[in-house]
């Protein structure tokens, strides 16, 4: 019998990974407890694409009240995931610090002071929110530091996106730690700090696959991909980065999620870092690949996937988007790397792949489409505003938030078509999730839900 439960085991998990490459591999695999309409990730299952129907078109018009509102508690630029009806996010709150000891904190920082801020202590949250109703369900209080790092203005100490099995809840919040919360009574099950000097604050979000969570972890003091056991916090394996070539700490960075895929006949864990896109075996965390895409660093944007090549931004100051061909195994930069494109490429918001076609945004409000075979620029265009929220597709629609919160939906193509124009007039850093039919959009300070019952007006 055991033989047999084992064997089911096999089968449910070859099925699962199945139904992820449906999608072209793009973005991770179904995780045990969690449904395809589910959203227990950054960007989904799939990489940024919605398999829900009737999702809006239109909203924050007029009349269109969103199904619901709530206010969050606390701050934070995490994106909402969803298990079942629930929805999980997480947040921060913090303590101020006097202003004189604030600059003198900030004085004495090895990196500079424009654009930081310090506080006294940070309290981290992971809050429930009913999907129906929009309440808050529950707050959890899962860990506080006094005398934090500074962090960028434009960050938050609550950015990275959790992560959930529908069993257990993983939040990480950086250098700050990494916590792992038993859903149905709310305990803390283990938690763990892997500090390193991120400078700016966290960003890269956890990936849960099988029975590990992985973290890339990249500061200027140490840099290193890590796999830890889900159940129990404890590492299982620990890669370091190729070496970086700079001469200035800061720029050994990176703050990119990394995406597993499967490549070659094998499943591959990738993540950008500074200068490297490596390739790792899941299991034990040997490389398979590496590629040097550039010189540049503190990537953001989360690599996406698709018909055996890798799509990356390289980061500050100049990034490129670069495709590298995931088929090959050891050092590949010199014949892996199948094209770059040297255009308007975002530095923070991650591309989307539709139909052949790559689709991005920079932080200055620049849409760009590539064919994603050669890299040809299809079309660009200005959308207007500051983006950091990265797009999802839904039903032939492309949809680019702002930080202002004005979504802008476009129809795939090779040629721009706006479709819509809807504004929440909100602070937006983060990206869309879906619930059923419905958008969950992060804004500050509160949580929107937008349905079905606009769209197509």
């Amino acid at each position: 019998m055991a033989e047999v439960i084992g064997r089911s085991s096999e089968l449910l998990r070859a099925w699962k990974v199945i139904g992820c490459l449906l999608w072209g591999g793009l973005g991770s695999c179904f995780v045990d407890g969690a449904k395809a309409e589910d959203w227990w990730q950054f960007r989904g299952h799939s990489g940024g694409h919605v398999e829900a129907k009737g999702v809006p078109i239109r909203w924050a018009g007029v009349l269109d009240e969103p199904l619901w509102k709530v206010d969050i508690p606390g701050k934070g630029w995490s994106s909402p995931i969803v298990i079942g009806d629930r929805v999980w996010l997480t947040a921060s709150e913090e303590t101020a610090l006097a202003e004189d000891d604030a600059r003198q904190v900030l004085k004495n920082r090895p990196y500079g002071t424009k654009d930081f801020v310090v506080h006294r202590s940070v309290e981290l949250l992971a809050v429930e929110i009913d999907a129906e109703t929009g309440d808050v369900l529950r707050r959890l209080n899962l860990l506080k530091r006094d005398a934090p790092r500074p962090i960028h203005w434009m960050n938050s100490y609550a950015s990275p996106t959790p992560v959930t099995d529908g069993e257990k809840l993983y939040c990480h919040f950086g250098s700050l730690g990494t916590v792992c919360v038993d859903v149905a009574s709310g305990r803390i099950v283990w938690a763990r700090e892997l500090d390193s000097e991120e400078i700016t604050g966290g960003g890269a979000s956890p990936l849960l696959y099988g029975d590990c969570l992985y973290l890339s972890c990249d500061g200027a003091d140490r840099q290193f991909v890590i796999a830890l056991d889900k159940m129990t916090g404890k590492t299982k394996w620990q890669t370091a980065r190729p070496p970086i070539q700079v001469t200035d700490d800061s720029h050994r960075r990176s703050f990119s999620t990394p995406i597993l895929i499967r490549s070659a006949g094998k499943e591959q864990l990738v993540s950008m870092g500074a200068q490297w896109l490596v390739s790792y075996e899941p299991e034990g965390g040997a490389e398979i690949w590496r590629a040097r895409v550039g010189t540049g660093f503190a990537p953001v944007p989360t690599p996406v996937y698709a018909d055996d090549r890798v799509y990356v931004c390289t980061g500050y100051p100049t990034p490129e988007m670069v495709a590298v061909k995931t088929t090959g195994v050891g050092d590949v930069t010199e014949n892996g790397i199948a094209w770059r494109y040297s255009g308007q490429v975002p530095e923070i918001a991650s591309p989307l792949i539709v139909g052949g076609q790559i689709y991005f945004v920079t932080d200055g409000g620049i849409a760009t489409s590539l064919d994603a075979g050669t890299g040809r620029e299809l079309w660009r265009e200005r959308l207007g505003g500051q983006f950091v929220s990265s797009p999802i597709h839904a039903e032939g629609r492309v949809y680019f938030t702002s930080t202002e919160g004005k979504t802008t939906v476009v129809r795939p193509g090779h040629e721009f078509e706006a479709l819509a124009v809807n504004e929440l007039l909100s602070e937006t850093y983060a990206t869309f999730a879906v619930y059923r039919s419905n958008f969950l959009i992060r804004t500050n300070p509160f949580l929107y839900c937008v349905g079905g019952d606009v769209a197509g007006r």
